[in-house]
């Protein structure tokens, strides 16, 4: 059996303010295999953001157990990488110094990894650019591979793709595969979009809201590349939205 790269067991978590309580998640079970790819896709409000800050490590109030290779997380490292929303680049620095952050790019090890991570993520030429002179999906690209530079066992994004337009997604959820591909970093992925967590996923989790749960996890054995028109793609496609039709909150609107 393939060893699990994150492992939630019994996860549940409470928000707590002066006068209410609100129950998130509901007895989370969920394992992440090495290499892998998951996506999560939900109503808003069921939690899927709060699942991955978890993982993350960037919330650590929680009832449950959630490891990493076996180890307890217990805040955020660099075998955690986490995508936001937004690319988050430094405005004053160019392509490679986000890239390189914290680490010196005089230093001849970090220099070539950052080259390597500009050629994975398809950046080649833009190496002195600011983020400023970049495209939406350029500067995700850029926030990918700064976390990937760190080489960590899990890579967490939180709707990456969510603010771009369609073409350009559909462009990006492309270099993710190839990305994936290339560097077999296990990946969990939070999104709005069925197709992207179909076109993208070898499962996708289902959750329902109030409080977060996990109504379904749907295999996803398509070969790639995919073909988003193809009969079994849209059958697959019709099984997420019946069982997205299903959770507690119907006021939502899918990308469909």
């Amino acid at each position: 059996m393939t060893a699990a790269a994150l492992e939630i067991r019994q996860l549940n978590k409470t928000f707590r303010s002066a006068d209410t309580v609100t129950h998130v998640l509901d007895q989370i079970h969920l394992t992440l295999v090495k290499e892998e790819f998951v996506s999560i896709i939900g109503p808003s409000g069921c939690g899927k953001s709060t699942l991955l800050k978890i993982a993350a490590g960037l919330d650590v109030d929680y009832e449950g157990t959630v490891e990493l290779d076996g180890v307890k997380i217990t805040g955020p490292s660099k075998d955690k990488g986490f995508i936001f929303q937004e690319h988050r680049l430094f405005p004053w620095l160019t392509v490679e110094k986000n890239i390189a952050a914290d680490q010196s790019l005089k230093d001849k090890g970090v220099r070539q990894k950052v080259d390597e991570m500009i050629d994975l993520v398809r950046l080649t030429g833009f190496e002195k650019a600011y983020p400023k002179q970049l495209s939406g999906g350029m500067s995700q690209r850029v926030a990918i591979a700064r976390a990937l530079l760190r080489n960590p066992q899990v890579l967490l994004l939180d709707e990456p793709f969510g603010a771009l337009d369609a073409f350009t997604r559909n462009h990006m959820q492309e270099s993710l595969l190839d990305i994936w591909r290339e560097n077999k970093t296990s990946m969990l992925l939070v999104t709005h979009d069925i197709d992207e967590a179909i076109f993208l996923s070898n499962r996708v989790v289902v959750m329902d809201a109030r409080p977060g749960k996990i109504k379904a996890i749907i295999p996803v054995e398509l070969p790639y590349p995919r073909n988003r028109v193809s009969p079994p793609f849209q059958e697959l496609r019709a099984k997420v939205l019946s069982a997205l039709n299903h959770v507690e909150d119907n006021n939502v609107s899918w990308h469909i």
